[in-house]
């Protein structure tokens, strides 16, 4: 179906789970030559990251683990710019390569609070990798590492991203059409 409702909105078909698999595999190739021999901690950012981190997981061919934290800032279509802390991180952090995956960085609030507070438990490096970045909305100087699709300042669902929490299990991703 090229276009959905969730609830007030409609959506259309904007990246196809076929471009979506590719470019995570593509990406998680990368990711194994870069990290080769340092068994990296991957951080994925909850709710929004759980589909990508585990495609990207099952695509790395080298010796890595997950943990999962949460942090929430949007509310409806708007991102609040306001971080909660919902769940944090229980592992030791001490001279582990950590990266960090994230659904979307838009402002990069969230990414500079994440980084500030895995800075202080002395990682041996900390890298940002993100299904999707809209380089128009960065308000914070970040290194992104691995961005997987550069987007329009669009709304987004599918593929783990929602509307009002639907469309997350949505296997395509699907852009607003309207925002009545």
């Amino acid at each position: 179906m090229d276009s959905i409702r969730i609830k007030d909105k409609c959506f259309r078909i904007s990246l196809s789970e076929t471009e979506i698999k590719q470019r995570v595999k593509s990406l998680a190739e990368e990711m194994s030559r870069d990290l080769e021999g340092k068994n990296p901690l991957f951080l994925a950012v909850l709710n929004g990251s759980f589909i990508f981190a585990a495609d990207l997981i099952r695509e790395m061919t080298i010796p890595c683990e997950i943990s999962f934290v949460k942090l929430a800032s949007y509310q409806g279509t708007t991102s609040t710019g306001k971080i909660h802390e919902v769940i944090g991180i229980n592992e030791d952090l001490s001279g582990r390569t950590v990266v960090i995956i994230e659904d979307i960085v838009e402002s990069g609030q969230t990414m500079k609070r994440m980084i500030e507070q895995i800075g202080t438990r002395n990682p041996a490096s900390v890298q940002i990798c993100t299904l999707f970045f809209k380089p128009e909305k960065l308000k914070e100087n970040l290194n992104l590492d691995y961005v997987a699709f550069r987007i329009p300042d669009d709304f987004i669902v599918g593929y783990g991203l929602d509307y009002d929490q639907g469309g997350r299990g949505l296997r395509h991703i699907y852009t607003i059409v309207d925002n009545k």
